[in-house]
């Protein structure tokens, strides 16, 4: 059954391949038409369209954009917004910045392992020069400086402002201020303005408009929806654009969108991770279990911002989500994660696709024999596995493999592991030890 389950995957992967080779990119001008797709023809329900639009209505929404292989299949705008007004991404630009700063190191300009010091100065913070020295542009990219993000300003980049908390990479904490700073490294290495720098190695590249504008300590890029849509597509394609490679570094491309530390799971460079099996917040130290937009779809990975800006994307399902607008009547931090999953909610409906937690709630694989010293297997071997996954106590990952079991752990040393599987887009976590 194993053997007859993979070779069905090979054949859905290599039929992924092939639609991944067609995927439609928009003309460049944006005077030219963008392709669209009716839901109709992709066999979604209709009627559940208004009652999604309408939910996005009560929760002031401006924009809502839905594309699938590129191609339009919602498009809505609400009140007097249209496809020609501006809106800020918040902190969904940080993805943008992202890319940025792995184009300048692709470029030869800077080197994210290297100290911030080397390209903003010394003294950029309040730390000691020793501190200060082991802070690197990496460190800026994961949101783990160990800088204090509990000062009155957490925005504020001032050096009086940049206070010493933890050594980097031992604290995980949403702090504005470092990410701001990314702005600076990349002007000063590449030797050109911010916004230039974003029109020639991305908007030119693209099709996108829009500008970076400054408000207060913060650094913040407006633009219309279907830039935002244009920028979902690229990273739907690996920052690939048509045949264009805007990014071609692919170490540094798959760490923007995987887990870049132990601390917080559902976060990368910047871009917040969905179907891992923990997540943190911002203003909190707390690590909350599960994904962070459990029916959203388990490869997603996503733009958020303020107020409910969003680009979410999951090449698995070949879909791109953006939602701009004013906040949510119900609480929404900076990190809209519960508006998210809401709208994906509704957004299922519309797809006529099942929950993807309830739909599958008989499932409870168990692994064999445990302890073990050789092998571990699962229980039931006609259980579609999407990935499988070991992790030691420290969080490390050990162990990364397609669908198969059982596994050898006969390298692994002695001890306790956690074994993360994907199933039907849910990931199980079961413990075994190793004796």
């Amino acid at each position: 059954m194993i053997k007859n389950y993979c070779f069905l995957l090979l054949i859905l992967l290599s039929a992924r391949q092939t639609k991944a080779q067609t995927l439609y990119f928009p003309p460049l001008s944006q005077a030219a038409s963008w392709d669209t797709l009716s839901p109709l023809s992709l066999g979604w329900c209709p009627d559940k369209i208004d009652s999604l639009y309408q939910f996005l209505q009560q929760e002031n929404s401006k924009g809502f954009m839905v594309l699938k292989d590129g191609k339009i299949v919602l498009e809505k705008y609400f009140g007097t917004f249209t496809q020609d007004s501006v809106w800020y991404w918040a902190s969904a630009g940080k993805t943008i910045t992202s890319f940025l700063v792995g184009k300048a190191q692709e470029e030869g300009y800077l080197d994210i392992q290297h100290p911030t010091a080397l390209y903003l100065g010394s003294g950029w913070t309040s730390c000691t020069g020793s501190q200060e020295n082991v802070i690197t542009v990496q460190h800026q990219l994961t949101m783990t400086t160990g800088l204090d993000d509990g000062v009155p300003d957490n925005d504020c980049t001032l050096d009086t402002c940049l206070i010493y908390k933890a050594m980097p990479s031992y604290r995980w904490a949403y702090h504005n201020a470092p990410y701001t700073l990314l702005e600076q490294v990349v002007e000063n290495t590449t030797n050109t303005s911010y916004n230039n720098y974003t029109q020639l190695k991305l908007k030119d590249k693209t099709g996108m408009t829009g500008s970076w504008v400054t408000v207060d300590f913060n650094t913040i890029f407006f633009s219309k929806m279907r830039s935002m849509a244009r920028y979902g597509l690229l990273a739907q394609n690996k920052f690939i654009w048509n045949q264009d490679t805007l990014l071609s570094d692919t170490s540094y491309r798959y760490a923007m969108t995987h887990m870049s530390q132990n601390l917080n799971r559902s976060y990368g460079y910047l871009w917040w991770l969905n179907g891992q099996s923990s997540y943190m917040l911002p203003s909190s130290q707390a690590v909350f279990p599960g994904s962070l937009a459990p029916d959203a779809p388990q490869d997603m990975f996503a733009a958020l911002g303020k107020n409910g800006q969003m680009i979410c994307i999951s090449p698995a399902k070949g879909l791109v989500m953006v939602r701009i607008g004013e906040a949510p009547s119900s609480p929404v931090s900076d990190v809209p994660n519960v508006f998210c999953n809401q709208i994906w909610q509704k957004l299922n409906a519309a797809i006529c696709a099942p929950n993807s937690i309830n739909s599958f709630n008989n499932i409870n694989p168990t692994l064999y024999p445990n302890p073990s010293a050789d092998v571990i297997d699962m229980n039931d071997a006609t259980i579609p596995i999407q990935r499988i996954e070991i992790y030691d106590m420290q969080g490390r990952r050990v162990l990364s493999q397609a669908t198969t079991f059982p596994i050898s752990i006969q390298s692994l040393p002695k001890g306790v592991y956690s074994v993360h599987v994907s199933i039907h887009d849910k990931i199980h976590c079961m413990k075994f030890v190793k004796n």
